[in-house]
């Protein structure tokens, strides 16, 4: 029977269950990564499991979001990071680096290997096929420890691409068109694979930039096929001899497919405060610009960057305007400092940033109050970028270019021909700043500084909950909401008591207080709630102070996982039992951990008036054995 891609490379790694045939598969995992935000709290759940060494072929510790050192926390997260991997067989990105996506991207994806990270944009590997999926970091600790990653069994749609990008649109406009058509709850349950006479037009990392923002769509994963521009593209980071030819069987099935004519496509840009509410830039023209920021994960390669410089070069962005600039990794910091491009940007006025995620995770860079910003990041959640009241939009480079110099929202096909770029067959190879693990563990410190607390922990379910509705949230909640972001939250990532103290303080600033006053409680959601980043902190900080229980409409992949990871349960509502619940009614759930076990329905009574509410678990066998132990945590202890 003939397969597609993402088929070939689950039966290769699968452990449990069948794509398709059950409701949940468990999957070996090749690679792992970690980034500083999530990596703290994962080394820490690894430790807890008490495993001498890495159990995965590859698996790497990378510093690029908590990079701005105000205080002694970031530091010594770093310093802990990195003894951490020498002790237990893990590699080392040292900060400076560059960000965990481009560098895995560069220097260690391999097609038709798995990669899990704990980062919602570890699909970013999917650009040369590669199946990269993100998780909390509890997950991807367990996967480092040998044991398989559990998804629910995904549905594949096929993305077909024909045609060829017109002048002026990139990559970045084929994925804001399927935001638009999709939305960000489009894909949730789906893993993306790409196809059609269009992919050859694309680059691995035009590619990469298309896979990143599949999260945003919700999807699992996304993927590319590992063809000739594959191998071009790692014959030039000199590791041609890890390509492997990667395709879809002709005549493979898809449970959906989604037809996309590159040659239709404008410049597009998402508007405030969502990336699906996408509109082409010609109808948002006009509008000043206060601040452009081009890099991210998504958008910070040797070729986006040379795009930029090339539209910027003898000229000045506009007086008005502020351009940051952001390069991916070391090597292409190193590869435009001596081509050429560093000057020219520097000479039209950009402010060049560290090799880091910087100001797409709220990391410095914050934009005027009631300002502009577009950037060529993949979220623009409000609040995201420090500003509240900003306006963030999301382009191209190109598209952000035309920005920066007209000082407006600006088409880049007002700017006349396109220009043109020619990109090295080799690029400069300097892995210096990788570390490699110690040859002697044993005699490896582990270094922890004062912020670095304590994992907390969880007992077992309880038969039943009496709480109170702690808050009442509409759609699409992201992460950045249940527990945002930035300069100030970020360096408490490894001290949950202290970070719990910031949960949905941009919704309820007396959330964390009412909490603890009541002793913990339940949240209600609308639907696609938790959508964003893999932040198992949106998660952790709950537990911490005692909801337990979530009721929502649907959740987003990785958050629902989470919320289970760490022993709270998700419980589906129907449309009428939503809008009847409200903040501040007591609810009593007898049968909670029954229900749990599969033996009884849960049934959840809101005590003033007796209604009762018939809620929904879709839990798998082995996600009901976590939530009873109390998490996955326990449930590992327990199973080792």
């Amino acid at each position: 029977m003939p397969k597609n891609i993402t088929h070939k490379i689950l039966e290769k790694h699968l452990v449990e269950g069948r794509p398709g045939e059950t409701p949940e598969i468990g999957i070996r995992i090749d690679q792992t990564l970690t980034q500083d935000a999530t990596g703290t709290m994962a080394y820490l759940q690894f430790e807890a499991m008490e495993i001498p060494r890495v159990r995965t072929k590859l698996s790497l510790s990378y510093v690029d979001h908590n990079t701005l050192q105000t205080g002694f926390e970031n530091a010594d997260d770093h310093r802990f990071l990195q003894s951490v991997a020498a002790r237990y067989g893990i590699r080392f990105s040292r900060p400076g680096n560059g960000i965990c996506h481009q560098v895995h991207l560069e220097r260690f994806g391999v097609p038709g290997d798995t990669l899990l990270g704990s980062d919602s944009h570890t699909p970013t590997g999917g650009g040369l096929g590669m199946l990269a999926i993100g998780a909390g970091g509890l997950d991807v600790a367990v996967a480092m420890a040998g044991g398989p990653f559990f998804i629910p069994s995904p549905k594949v749609l096929n993305v077909r691409l024909v045609g060829q990008l017109p002048p002026w649109v990139s990559a970045k406009d084929v994925i804001l068109e399927l935001l638009r058509r999709l939305s960000v709850k489009g894909a949730v349950g789906k893993i993306l694979e790409y196809s059609g006479p269009g992919v050859d037009c694309l680059s691995v990392p035009e590619r990469a930039t298309i896979t990143n923002m599949g999260a945003e769509l919700g999807a699992t994963s996304s993927l590319f096929p590992s063809d000739g521009r594959t191998r071009e593209f790692m014959e030039a980071q000199g590791r041609g001899d890890q390509w492997m030819p990667l395709a879809a069987d002709e005549g493979a099935s898809y449970d959906q497919t989604v037809e996309v004519d590159l040659s239709a496509l404008k410049p597009l840009m998402a508007q405030p405060h969502s990336p699906d509410n996408v509109v082409p830039v010609a109808d948002v023209a006009g509008a000043p610009v206060d601040q452009v920021c081009i890099g991210s994960c998504t958008n910070s390669s040797l070729r986006d960057l040379t795009i930029v410089a090339t539209m910027l070069e003898g000229r000045r962005i506009h007086p008005k305007t502020s351009l940051v600039i952001s390069p991916g990794s070391r090597q292409v910091l190193q590869m435009i400092s001596r081509n050429g491009v560093l000057a020219a940007l520097i000479a039209a006025g950009a402010r060049i940033l560290e090799s880091a995620c910087g100001p797409c995770i709220g990391m410095g860079q914050s934009p005027p109050s009631g300002s502009v910003s577009v950037r060529t990041f993949n979220r623009n959640f409000k609040g995201r970028s420090g500003t509240a009241d900003a306006g963030i939009y999301l382009a191209s480079p190109e598209t952000a270019a035309a920005c920066a110099l007209t000082g407006k929202i600006t088409d880049p096909r007002e700017l006349g021909d396109p220009v043109e770029i020619d990109l090295p067959d080799r690029f400069e190879v300097d892995d210096s700043m990788i570390l490699a693990p110690s040859a002697e563990p044993e005699g490896v410190e582990v270094i922890r500084g004062p912020n670095i607390k304590p994992l907390p922990r969880k007992e077992p379910l309880a038969r039943s909950v009496i709480a109170e509705v702690l808050l009442k949230t509409g759609d699409n909640i992201t992460t950045d909401d249940i527990m945002p972001a930035g300069a100030k939250i970020l360096p408490l990532r490894s001290n949950i008591p202290a970070i719990s103290q910031h949960l949905f303080e941009q919704i309820d600033p007396d959330f964390a207080g009412r909490a603890g006053r009541k002793g913990g409680g339940i949240i209600v959601g609308g639907t696609n709630y938790g959508q964003g980043s893999s932040r198992e902190h949106a998660a952790l900080a709950p537990m911490y102070l005692g909801v337990s229980m979530v009721l929502a409409r649907s959740f987003a992949r990785i958050h629902r996982a989470n919320l289970i990871n760490f022993g709270i349960v998700p419980v589906l509502l129907n449309d009428a039992d939503y809008e009847m619940l409200e903040r501040g009614m007591k609810l009593r759930a007898d049968g909670l951990r029954d229900a749990v076990e599969g033996r009884t329905a849960l049934e959840i009574i809101e005590e003033s008036s007796g209604t009762r509410i018939l809620g929904k678990l879709d839990l798998s066998e082995r996600q009901s054995r976590i939530l009873l132990a109390g998490g996955l945590l326990n449930y590992t202890r327990e199973s080792v």
